[in-house]
């Protein structure tokens, strides 16, 4: 995949987000950490204080239980999608390139603004948040 100079890269997860800008050229990102957000996100299970409640209408039955986790993931990603909105308005980047796990990026394109769809070179569905920044680069030249 060609990373243009200076193209904002995120590289993201239902918890993490990394910002970096591509200082070298389409062929040989140099990418450099623009900015890194990280949510607090405990595993669902730890979330939950009950079992699921009882439905109290006629039909009984139990109510779907909550995944509190992935609600927290969705919401990240819906606040993530909200600043590259921002950010695109500002005029802060002119090309954007997205790295992230398919569920989480399927959360992020509900929520794409137009401007930010105007502004996408490319997405790679991968989840490469815990990786070093060379082997980001790599995934991106291999994509």
């Amino acid at each position: 995949m060609q990373v243009p100079h200076n193209a904002f890269v995120l590289v993201a997860d239902g918890r993490k987000a990394l910002f970096f800008r591509n200082e070298g050229d389409a062929d040989y990102p140099n990418l450099q950490v623009e900015h890194a957000e990280e949510k607090v996100n405990p595993a669902d299970r730890d979330q939950k204080t009950d079992a699921a409640g009882q439905a109290s209408s006629t039909q009984g039955g139990t109510m779907g239980e909550t995944d509190f986790h992935q609600q927290e993931e969705d919401r990240f990603a819906a606040e993530t999608a909200d600043m590259l909105k921002r950010r695109a308005l500002a005029n802060d980047f002119e090309s954007l390139i997205i790295v992230a796990p398919p569920k989480t990026l399927g959360e992020l394109r509900k929520h794409y603004h137009k401007e930010v769809s105007n502004r996408l070179a490319g997405e790679l569905a991968k989840d490469l948040t815990g990786h070093p920044v060379p082997d980001i680069e790599q995934a991106l030249r291999s994509a």
